[in-house]
């Protein structure tokens, strides 16, 4: 990060006055005394949280109860079997309730105008007692627009949406269940390191049909706890109209996707993770919304205003979607009770929050390059109102689950981001290491394997913020979206379709491809951060890329799949790659490095192209050179005694050449290198990653 110029309001009657407002800021700028200047910023935004979370108490009664906006929001069966029916729409003239119960008479239900834009109605049971809105009917909240429009309207807190064959909207399906699932499950604790697998439902099959969470749940979790993963990141959950997305145009903010079944099967699979002892995060996107209407939150009251903001600042020019105004109570009140209803409806233990750059800053960081000057993370460009928003849900989470996990998608390096909400920081618990998979895919396409660069692997790799966790990864479904492909397939290419048999010898390509990805990962994973992710088969090296179902592809489905029996047949080597990202993990778990300390790298020698570094007592050294073994190898440790080889990429099991004796031992002596005290001779074939891990230290 670049030292910014002192500032006027950076003087010591300011640092005082925010030290004073701020408890634990004086932490935050010990860790980082560039960040003194900016110490009235941290100020103001603390106090905005502070404001509003004081607001929300003295008008809500706590952010408890405010957070719980889906108990009379929507409809709701009540004890004498009546409903009780609730909306926000402030643009209206009038609010109406209709569908099957009515035969969809668009006025007969009424809802009557209360204060501040909310409309309420109680729908008294049949005489005899009996619902008059039974589980599965169909509704619609109908809209009379100040200009007198009828508009008709899903609810924003709708909990089942679907879409029959050959309509083009979704429908409103009231979802309640006379037997719900219950739990048998209690969440696991916090993991200590956190070895994430990126899980997208619909694509789980290697069938071109759009999967269940059955099939996730019986098929995919077996194969994630396998692996060795502790947790998984839910994509595509929050319903979205629109399957290409990939989820991220979300149309029904409350209501689980219907395309993969019913809302009892996803609290079902969330159960089983948990009965693994597997912590299961969703993606969830607050940083825009579904420019739908008729079967989405846009021009919900009739105004393009309501839950978003008017005008030009209400959509983002890029992802043709509406921006939520964070400022408006009932947006705030809307948005915490998705939060907490995912956490206690479906026993989500966090949260990936999406788009966050686009949230931070009032450009939405469109056309910014974030060069890491400090002036860049401060000042009017800064959208203050999202900040607050964020504070607030990272503060409800945390407050109702103490072991919940918050990840941040933002790409933009904003410093405190992942400090504590004390410090007047974001309050997140990582945020995604994003420069990572684009160094990675910047070599394998534009560098021949003598030009990589050590030093600047080295670089991208541990650039991070010191006690802000990174969750890093050599790819995710970004770098595998059409118009790219996955790592393995740029290192292999057309190959991959002919060149895969165990009964067929290595051609150059597919040998150097094999090698190449597993140390990409490994080192991306020792070395990049204090979490690791991987999307869903890239741990085997699943070919090709992702492609939804489209006009521009014919409505296929070829591409949406994951292929997992390509690791299950024995003849084909992905089961090499499949078995290497399994003992990856295996040893990460004993040994523990993601929530060890930042390593020490002693080395990264450009000519030998090597790289040595310790970490968790384990010293990890990768030899990138595409032709050149190196005999008594001299490498820097600060641990004496006896080592022994723990992993090595050049095994058999992992379509190695079997280069390396594993009953060879390894003897530190008190001979300095590499500015470690001292050193060990070990044999270092070409395009090989080893982990040594003392085993007999002296007394």
């Amino acid at each position: 990060m670049a030292a910014p110029a002192a500032r006027a309001d950076g003087s010591d009657a300011a640092l005082a006055a925010a030290l004073a407002d701020v408890p634990d800021l004086g932490r935050l700028l010990e860790v980082d005394p560039y960040l003194k200047p900016y110490a009235p910023d941290f100020q103001r935004r603390y106090n905005r949280f502070s404001q509003t979370l004081d607001n929300i108490g003295k008008n809500e009664g706590g952010i408890d109860k405010f957070s719980r906006g889906y108990e009379s929001f929507g409809v709701h069966r009540c004890a004498d079997g009546g409903l009780y029916c609730k909306e926000w729409a402030p643009g209206a003239e009038g609010v109406f309730l209709t569908g099957d119960f009515n035969d969809w008479n668009p006025f007969s239900y009424p809802y009557k105008k209360l204060d501040y834009g909310k409309w309420d109605l109680y729908i008294p049971p049949k005489p005899n007692k009996s619902l008059l809105v039974p589980h599965g009917s169909k509704l619609k909240v109908v809209i009379r627009s100040k200009s007198g429009e009828i508009l008709y309207r899903i609810s924003p807190w709708a909990k089942y949406v679907v879409r029959e064959s050959g309509n083009v909207n979704y429908d409103w399906i009231h979802w309640d269940p006379e037997q719900p699932y219950k739990f048998k499950h209690s969440r696991p604790k916090k993991p200590r390191s956190l070895r994430i697998y990126e899980s997208h439902v619909g694509i789980s099959s290697h069938e071109g049909k759009i999967a269940s969470y059955k099939h996730f749940t019986c098929n995919v979790l077996p194969r994630i706890k396998g692996l060795g993963y502790n947790c998984i990141q839910m994509m595509a959950i929050m319903e979205h109209a629109y399957y290409a997305s990939f989820g991220y145009q979300i149309t029904s903010f409350f209501a689980a996707s219907s395309r993969y079944g019913t809302p009892e099967e996803l609290k079902e699979l969330v159960d089983t993770a948990h009965s693994m002892g597997i912590t299961v995060l969703l993606d969830v996107v607050h940083s825009h919304a579904s420019k739908n209407s008729e079967d989405g939150l846009n021009m919900f009251d009739g105004t393009d205003s309501c839950y978003f903001h008017s005008g030009p600042r209400g959509t983002h020019d890029l992802w043709d979607s509406r921006l939520f105004i964070y400022s408006s109570w009932e947006v705030l009140r809307f948005l915490l009770s998705n939060i907490r209803w995912w956490l206690e409806e479906y026993g989500f233990d966090g949260f990936r929050f999406d788009g966050v750059t686009s949230m931070l800053y009032h450009h939405h960081g469109i056309g910014a390059s974030f060069s890491g000057d400090y002036h860049e993370y401060f000042g009017l460009q800064v959208d203050e109102d999202a900040l607050t928003y964020l504070m607030l849900a990272n503060h409800l989470v945390h407050t109702l689950y103490p072991d919940s996990i918050t990840i941040a998608e933002d790409v933009s390096g904003m410093p405190a981001l992942c400090s504590p909400i004390s410090q007047g920081g974001g309050g997140f618990d990582y945020r995604l290491a994003m420069a990572i998979p684009d160094k990675w895919i910047q070599l394998v396409k534009e560098f021949k394997d003598e030009d990589w660069n050590m030093g600047n692997i080295v670089y991208t790799l541990t650039n991070r913020r010191h006690l802000e966790k990174c969750i890093a990864y050599a790819e995710s479904h970004d770098q595998a979206l059409v118009g790219d492909k996955s790592l393995a397939f740029w290192l292999m290419d057309a190959e991959m379709y002919t060149n895969m048999s165990v009964l067929t010898p290595f051609t150059p390509v597919i040998d150097r491809g094999i090698q190449l990805h597993k140390m990409i990962r490994l080192i991306t994973h020792a070395l990049g951060g204090e979490g690791y992710l991987n999307f869903m088969g890239n741990e085997f090296g699943h070919p090709e890329w992702l492609d939804f179902p489209r006009k521009g592809n014919n409505e296929s489905y070829h591409y949406a799949r994951r292929q997992f029996h390509l690791t299950d047949d024995d003849l084909l080597r992905y089961k090499f790659l499949n078995n290497f990202d399994r003992d990856m993990n295996k040893l990460e778990e004993r040994c523990g490095w993601l929530s060890a300390p930042q390593a020490f790298v002693s080395e990264k020698h450009e000519g030998n192209k090597v790289i040595a570094f310790e970490r968790a007592a384990l010293l990890f050294i990768f030899n990138f050179h595409p032709s050149k073994s190196y005999t008594n190898y001299r490498v820097g440790t600060t641990l004496p005694g006896k080592f022994k080889i723990v992993l090595d990429s050049d095994a058999a099991e992992y379509g190695g050449h079997q280069r390396l004796d594993h009953n060879t031992d390894f003897f530190s002596e008190p001979y300095e290198h590499n500015e470690r005290p001292s050193s060990l001779l070990v044999y270092i074939p070409s395009r090989v990653a080893l982990i040594l891990q003392n085993v007999d230290p002296p007394n």
